[in-house]
C-alpha cells in the first residue's frame, strides 16, 4: 500500500457508495440483468459488468436509443432500483473495516463526503438504514450533477461545496469509470477491489488498491 491516509495531510475523504462503501455491485448487476431481459436484451453477467455504468437513464438511452421514451426510461430506471433495494435490504452492511475507518477519520478531524451515481432513494436506503448519515458533511447523488462518471463533475462539485482543493482530498472508488472520474478531478484515488481486478485500472494513475478498509489501519 503506497498511501497511509492518516499520515498524510488530507482534509477530506470522499467516497463513492456502491461497491466502495457497501459490497452491492453484484446485486445491482443481477437486477440490471433481470431488467434488461424484460426489455428484450438478455446479457450475461460479464456483459452487464462491462456495459452498465453511470446514471440509469443514461444507461438505458445508450443501450436502447430512441426506442424508449424519456418517461419509459425513468420508469424502468426506478423499477430496477426498487428491485435492487428489495433484494439487498436483508444483506445491507458496510464493507469490512469501514465503520472503524470512518470513526477514526472523524477523530482526526477529517471531513467526509459521498459522490455517487446512485439515485437519492438508494442513498437514503444506505445512509438511513446504517445510521451513518450524520458522519457525512456533503452527499452528492445522481441528481446533483449534469454529467455522470467518468466525467469528474461530481467530485469537483463536492470539493467546491467543501471549499477544498483536489490535493487536500483522497477519493475511494471501486470501478474503472469511477476511478477515472476521481483521477481526472486531480485528487489521489484508492481503489476498493470489490468488483474489479487491479489490472482493469492499468490505464489510470491510482494511489493503491485495498480489498477492504481493515488494510488502512494505523
Amino acid at each position: 500500500m503506497s498511501i497511509k491516509p492518516f499520515q498524510e495531510n488530507y482534509k477530506a475523504f470522499i467516497f463513492d457508495m456502491d461497491g466502495t462503501m457497501v459490497d452491492n455491485m453484484m446485486v445491482h448487476h443481477r437486477a440490471w440483468q433481470k431488467k434488461l431481459s424484460e426489455l428484450g436484451m438478455p446479457l450475461d453477467l460479464e456483459e452487464v459488468t462491462k456495459k452498465i455504468h453511470g446514471v440509469n437513464e443514461e444507461i438505458l438511452a445508450r443501450l436502447f436509443g430512441d426506442s424508449l421514451s424519456a418517461e419509459e426510461r425513468l420508469f424502468h430506471a426506478e423499477d430496477k432500483e426498487a428491485q435492487y433495494r428489495e433484494i439487498f435490504k436483508d444483506k445491507l452492511g458496510l464493507i469490512d473495516g469501514l465503520d472503524e475507518f470512518l470513526n477514526v477519520a472523524k477523530s482526526h478531524n477529517i471531513r467526509l463526503a459521498i459522490g455517487t451515481a446512485a439515485p437519492m432513494e438508494n442513498v437514503d436506503f444506505v445512509l438511513d438504514n446504517l445510521s451513518i448519515r450524520e458522519l457525512f458533511e456533503v452527499v452528492v447523488d445522481a441528481e446533483g450533477v449534469s454529467k455522470g462518471k467518468p466525467d469528474p463533475e461530481i467530485y469537483l462539485t463536492i470539493m467546491e461545496k467543501m471549499g477544498l482543493e483536489p490535493g487536500e482530498c483522497l477519493i475511494f472508488e471501486d470501478s474503472p469509470t469511477g476511478a477515472e472520474a476521481a483521477v481526472l478531478s486531480g485528487a489521489k484515488t484508492i481503489v476498493v477491489t470489490t468488483t474489479h481486478e487491479p489490472q482493469e485500472f492499468a490505464h489510470l494513475q491510482v494511489a493503491g488498491f485495498i480489498q477492504n478498509f481493515n488494510e488502512l489501519r494505523g
